[in-house]
């Protein structure tokens, strides 16, 4: 062993080490006079570490049977999630079908359809004459609007102006 001025803890060597008041060193337990000592060999023990093959068809009955249970148990899980999984999408499309009925999250895009509105028009005087040009959009609104003010500004039968 190297001496202690030539390794790395040389200065530690000279410090002086102070024992801690706070410390304090265990009794020994003393051993019971009738322990049993450890053998130098394990073979005339060997008849006790003998396995009780008579244990194996217990054993591997319960451990069947409790895999059978634990499969059983698994399927059930994924079933109940299988089902909450379904039963949040469903919501999730009644609630989105609340707002755009037909919608459907994997079908085709909603598109609008014109609906055709039944309009009362005046019978054309001659059947040669063709039909007049539809309105646009806007001027059929300006219709409506100058109705509805025409219809506001009459007076209301029974009242004074």
């Amino acid at each position: 062993m190297p001496d202690a001025t030539t390794t790395r803890y040389a200065a530690a060597a000279r410090a002086p080490l102070i024992k801690s008041p706070s410390l304090r060193v265990p009794r020994p337990v003393p051993l019971p006079p009738d322990i049993h000592p450890l053998p130098d060999s394990v073979t005339p023990y060997a008849s006790f570490f003998v396995y009780p093959f008579t244990l194996e068809p217990h054993v591997l009955t319960l451990e069947s049977s409790r895999r059978a249970t634990l499969a059983a148990h698994a399927t059930r899980r994924e079933e109940y999630l299988r089902l909450r999984a379904e039963e949040k999408e469903r919501r999730k499309r009644d609630a989105l079908r609340r707002i755009a009925p037909g919608f459907e999250p994997e079908g085709h895009l909603l598109v609008p359809t014109k609906r055709t509105s039944i309009i009362a028009t005046a019978p054309s005087a001659s059947p040669l004459q063709p039909p007049p040009p539809p309105k646009s959009v806007m001027e059929d609104l300006v219709d409506q609007l100058a109705a509805l003010d025409s219809a506001s500004s009459s007076p209301v039968p029974g009242t004074r102006q």
